[in-house]
């Protein structure tokens, strides 16, 4: 027999008359994704997509893997599909369970009919499907608390469900529902998990990230293209606009008083990003930046970057302490990039005592000691800027 994938959705049910949208827009990213993996029907029903193996080629493993990180899924089963009479469906259960049972110790089995014209009631399905593996795995034990293995068995419209558990999707809603926003990204440990969290609500990426070589290193724009390529596995191939920021801060070092160079260069890096945001059809601009986590993200430091943004700026981070961000970074497999070794533009020319409690007005004289525009034109010059496009692993 078959294993074809059961994937369920959450909050898309909440959509109303805009659900429809919602589910063509998943339906269309799981065929993206599906086409890595083999050849596969991709079906929908009774708030459920079903994804089918058209031939035994198929990465049936890979794909799970994969679905699993789609945004709009909230869970997500390996199962099997067989006719909806008891006959059909405990010799289904003889030949599908054993392997997802051997060396457990306890189960538990949870029926659910969406079609109520089967003859048995869920209490009374989940009893005699328990029966069933009792009597071919004597040693097993009910645990209807807390059980190693949860079968659970669904009699839907086509069919009756068999499979040993569900397990936890990613959750939020499908790519490109919610627009486009252009991530800023370093090679810290926040701003992939920024990336990530405005990526869950469905909004679509494109990333510009600030280098400054050579006092950064190419192992450092290396670092970051990982960066990128890891956490496309949740939002999907995003471009990647690569940005030199060294003759600005070369500048910055000549003309400006050294408490203000972070500040400076923030404004700069917002200036360029909104250009960039613009030029890519983007709604927003996202930042990885946490309260007070640094100097130039105080609420002082914010206020004076964000007016070089004429779109919003988004921070899914802002909220977040350091522990919390490094679970999202860890769960997403991030963390271990970020804390390589290799410096970004942000701690190159770093002040001795940067500014945190920033007057505008003080900033707005440091800066006239520059041509802002003309560095921002220099820095955005066609043969200055490199585009990579990143796919998902």
């Amino acid at each position: 027999m078959k294993e074809l994938l059961l994937c369920k959705y959450g909050e898309l049910i909440l959509k109303g008359s805009n659900r429809r949208y919602f589910e063509d827009t998943l339906c269309k990213t799981l065929r993206f994704r599906a086409k890595h993996y083999g050849s596969f029907a991709i079906n929908r029903s009774q708030s459920t997509i079903t994804i089918e193996q058209k031939d035994d080629n198929c990465d049936l493993d890979g794909l799970f893997d994969a679905v699993s990180k789609v945004f709009g899924i909230s869970a997500v089963s390996r199962c099997v599909v067989c006719d909806k009479t008891m006959e059909s469906i405990e010799q289904t259960v003889r030949d599908y369970l054993p392997p997802y049972l051997a060396g457990k110790k306890t189960f538990k089995v949870e029926c659910k009919r969406s079609d109520k014209t089967f003859p048995l009631g869920s209490i009374e399905l989940a009893a005699e499907v328990g029966g069933v593996i009792l009597s071919m795995m004597p040693k097993l034990k009910v645990d209807v608390h807390n059980p190693e293995v949860l079968v659970q068995v669904e009699i839907r419209q086509y069919g009756a469900y068999i499979h040993a558990g569900q397990f936890k999707g990613a959750g939020g809603i499908p790519i490109g529902t919610s627009g486009k926003a252009l991530l800023l990204l370093s090679g810290g440990i926040d701003s992939p998990v920024a990336g990530y969290m405005i990526a869950k609500r469905g909004v679509q990426l494109e990333a510009v990230h600030f280098e400054s070589f050579p006092y950064t290193s190419e192992l450092a724009r290396e670092k970051v293209i990982r960066l990128a390529r890891q956490i496309s596995g949740y939002t999907g191939s995003f471009n990647l606009h690569v940005v030199s920021l060294t003759h600005i801060q070369e500048e910055l070092v000549k003309s400006c008083t050294e408490d203000y160079f972070t500040l400076l260069l923030r404004r700069y890096m917002m200036a360029i990003a909104d250009k960039i945001a613009h030029a890519t059809d983007c709604g927003g601009i996202v930042t990885g930046e946490s309260l007070g986590q640094v100097a130039s993200q105080t609420m002082q430091a914010i206020g004076v970057t964000d007016p070089m943004s004429s779109l919003p700026v988004f921070r899914p981070c802002i909220g977040l302490d350091k522990e919390e961000i490094i679970g999202f970074a860890r769960k997403i497999g991030t963390f271990d990039i970020s804390i390589e070794p290799y410096e970004d533009c942000c701690t190159v020319f770093t002040p001795r005592h940067p500014m945190t409690k920033p007057k505008l007005e003080k900033v707005l004289e440091e800066e006239k000691k520059l041509d802002f525009d003309a560095l921002v034109e220099e820095a955005l010059a066609t043969d200055k800027v490199e585009r990579i496009r990143t796919e998902f692993n």
